[in-house]
Order: structure tokens, then sequence, then C-alpha cells
């Protein structure tokens, strides 16, 4: 057993782990990641990239089904989901392998095993052939989150899936009962439904992808029900049970109504936990509410010197997210000045269905809910040249401005390439840009983002093109 010293220790190497230990060794701290499984995390191996990877050839196969209405000729489409799968696993570990070159580039030593916090300044390590002592002067606990399981709603890795399962699926499911429509479950339940199985998704709010403004979720809703997926919220799943090659879902429906449905598989995507076991809180000044990690404004749990950054301290549960706060958590401790806490109305989110959903601040219920008076505006890719001749021309961009001193409060959009447009707002926010500014940007032509100028003209009565 060896007995390892450093400035900083990384428990968990996800995206805020290990951009937090490339950080803190980049302004000259010996750093140290400790990680249990592949390095990435779960974002990087069974998250964030090979979904995205997924998601590409069911975009590619939907664009090569329409390739008639561009004058093509395609004959004899098919697919092959281990082939497709394959390629995922490959994208997710030649990344894997891109993070322990970073981590090697910067000097950053990488142990192996389990830790747990061991008394002031010190981890121990486990694994199966031993461990180590690691004694440090700050220790950051990024050791992610995991799916939720509820009552009745258990994952068997067989019939019932989590994101895992669904990543690297041993059938090609005919049916698939999706509980949860947040991104995760929207993401599988597009690349399925493209594919080619027959979709169920189930929500228990009164509308699918509910953090997001309520007009997208209901442009969503009618873009999903048009592809051919079945849509229920308001609804619960109450329970499920194994049936021959399937499972069986008993469905609960607003004013006490039940159904009982076959489907071939079912995902869980109903949330996730904070990985806060097996970590050696009990003892500490660590708090822990609701699975999730207890910190202040700079990352730092009750335990001096100890910090917890990414899914383990509560959300929005986004790679970006935990990244931001691993250079905050990092710079605050290296002492540097020009270091602000995270604004959480400035952290994008994006849903990688077809068609895409992204967004940035306040919706419109909820900047009034905060009792801002409102300027809102809207735009639809119907009336955008370069969707027209891209056939994408299904698509809306809605703005959110304070009436009173034209703040840019928020931005919503679903369409073609949303996820890339988003963060044009992003920037906006963060240089806490007005209308002013932005009815005064000049966008280039022909292209999707015209549609977020004319957003922005909209809410001032000064849209162009429609």
């Amino acid at each position: 057993m060896a007995n390892l010293s450093f400035d900083l220790a990384v428990v968990g190497s996800g995206p805020g782990g290990y951009v937090a230990a490339i950080r803190a060794a980049q302004l000259g701290l010996n750093a140290a990641v400790i990680e249990r499984a592949e390095l990435g995390g779960i974002c990087l191996n069974w998250g964030c990239i090979p979904t995205k990877a997924l998601l590409r050839s069911s975009d590619l196969l939907h664009q090569i089904r329409h390739a008639e209405a561009f004058g093509l000729q395609v004959s004899g489409v098919s697919f092959d989901l281990a082939r497709i799968v394959k390629r995922s696993r490959a994208v997710a570990g030649q990344l894997s392998n891109g993070v322990k070159h970073l981590l090697r580039k910067h000097k950053v030593t990488v142990v192996a095993g389990s830790a747990k916090l061991a008394g002031p300044g010190r981890l121990a390590v486990t694994r199966a052939d031993g461990g180590d002592t690691v004694s440090a002067k700050h220790i950051v606990l990024a050791t992610g989150a995991r799916a939720r399981e509820l009552p009745g709603l258990k994952a068997d890795g067989k019939l019932v899936w989590t994101y895992r399962e669904a990543l690297a699926p041993d059938v090609m499911p005919k049916s698939l009962l999706v509980i949860g429509s947040g991104a995760i479950g929207i993401e599988f339940a597009s690349f399925y439904r493209t594919l080619g199985a027959e979709v169920t998704v189930v929500e228990v709010l009164d509308r699918i992808l509910p953090v997001e403004d309520a007009e997208i979720s209901a442009f969503a809703r009618k873009a999903f029900e048009k592809q051919g997926m079945k849509i229920h919220v308001g609804a619960q799943v109450a329970r499920l049970e194994p049936v021959g090659e399937g499972v069986a879902a008993t469905l609960e429906f607003a004013g006490g109504r039940s159904e009982r449905q076959t489907f071939h598989r079912a995902i869980l995507a109903v949330g996730i936990v904070g990985n806060v076991e097996g970590l050696g809180l009990e003892g500490t000044r660590v708090k822990v509410e609701k699975s999730h990690v207890v910190v202040d404004e700079w990352l730092r749990t009750g335990e001096p010197n100890v910090y917890a950054i990414g899914d383990l301290a509560g959300s929005p549960w986004l790679a970006h997210k935990a990244m931001h706060e691993g250079v905050i958590c990092v710079e605050r401790i290296a002492g540097l000045n020009d270091v602000h806490p995270l604004d959480t109305s400035r952290v994008p989110g994006c849903t990688y269905c077809w068609p895409q959903v992204a967004s940035v601040g306040l919706t419109e219920a909820a900047a009034k809910a905060a009792g801002r008076a409102v300027r809102v505006g809207r735009f639809p890719f119907i009336g955008n040249g370069k969707a027209i001749a891209m056939g994408e021309p299904e698509g809306l961009i809605k703005t959110v401005f304070d009436a009173q001193t034209g703040e840019l409060l928020g931005a919503h959009m679903i369409g073609a390439e949303v996820t890339e447009l988003i963060q044009g707002f992003g920037i906006a926010k963060t240089l806490e840009t007005t209308e002013a500014d932005l009815l005064h940007t000049i966008f280039p032509h022909p292209t999707i983002s015209e549609a977020m100028h004319e957003a922005v003209l909209d809410a001032y009565g000064r849209t162009l093109h429609i």
C-alpha cells in the first residue's frame, strides 16, 4: 500500500472531476484523480457521448428515408443495431482515452480504486489488489449520480432497462415503454422510434419535457406524436412485471382509471440520485439532502477543505455545469481573484431528440412568477430560408425579455441544430446583453441563426420575415 500526497485530490473522473484536476494542474497544484471505473465517468462512457453517437445514426437513417424529397434515390435502406452500438462504444472509448491523454499531459496522477474520506485531509483507496492512502490539502468529491428507481419500478437489466442497457441493447425492441419524459427519456424515445419501435412515453407531470417552456413542450409533443409516439401525461406506471419475453405495465391515469399494457422492453428515466454512498461522509460535517451533497456558492461542504461538484452537488444535472463548477472550485482554492459563483440561469440545457430542443434562462411562466413584466418574441422556422432549404421547416425560437430593462431573461428553441444555436443566447446572457444589443447584431444570411434575430425583433414589434 502506497502513501501518496497531493495538493488536491479529486474523487471521480467525470466531466467535472477531470476538468477540476486539469485546471488545478494548470494553476501549479499537484493534483490527482481517483477513479473506480472508466476515465470520463458516466457522461463520457454511458451518457452524453454514446447517446449522441446513437442519435447520429438514427438522424442519418431519418434523412435517408426522406432522400426522395431532395431529388435523391436510395433503395434497400436497413440498419444493423449491433454495428450502431459498436460505433457508439468506439466513440466513447476514443474519448475516454482522450481524457487519459489529457491527464497525463498535465501531469495529473490517476489512482485506480474506490475512495472514501478517512479523516481530515485523507482518503482511503481500495481495489481488488489492495489500495493506497492519499493525503491532500483539498479534496473534491465528483462522484456523480445514477438512475433513480422507484417502488415497484426497478431495472433488471433484461426487460426493464436503465440508460446503460438502452445504450447497448441485446435486442431491438418491438415495443418500448419509456417512463419519464426528461432529456434522457425523450432522447431514447426518439432513437428507438426512428429505428421502428412502437414507443409509448408516460410522464407523471402535465406535460413532457417539463423543465422547458410550456410552448416548446407543446410543440415537441405534437412533433413526437406525428412521428407515431404515444404520449401519456398526468399518468404514472404503478407496477412493472415480467410476462414471457416482455414486461407488463400497470398505467394509472387521472381520475383513477388504470390499464394494463404489455411491452417488449421498458426504460426507466425517472431522474437520478447522487452517489453519496461509500464516501465516508458519516461522522463528518458534510450534509446530504435528497441524495445530494449540500455546498455553498464556492462548492464547499460543511467539512473544511472538502468540496463537491457536478451531479453530486445537485441540479442542473448537466456535464457542462459540472465542468464549470470544477473550474470555479479549483480557481477559488488557488486564490484567483476573478472568480464568480455559478449563475444557473446561464446554464444552457439541450435535448438531442428529433427535433432538437434547447434553452437557457427563465421560461415565460417562471419570469412572470418571479414578478417580472415581460416582452415575448417568437419566430417559426417556416419563415427561415435556410431551414426551408434544409427541409427542416418545423421549429420555433422564443425569447423572453424584461419589459422594463430589456434584459434577456430566457431563450427557448425547438428545431434543427438548436443545440448549437443556443450558445448564442448563452453568450448574450453572460455579457448581460439587452434587446438593444441583439437588435443591432448582424446575423449572417442564409442561416438558421437568423430566426434568433427575428425572435428578438418580434418581441419589440419589428419582425421582418413573417
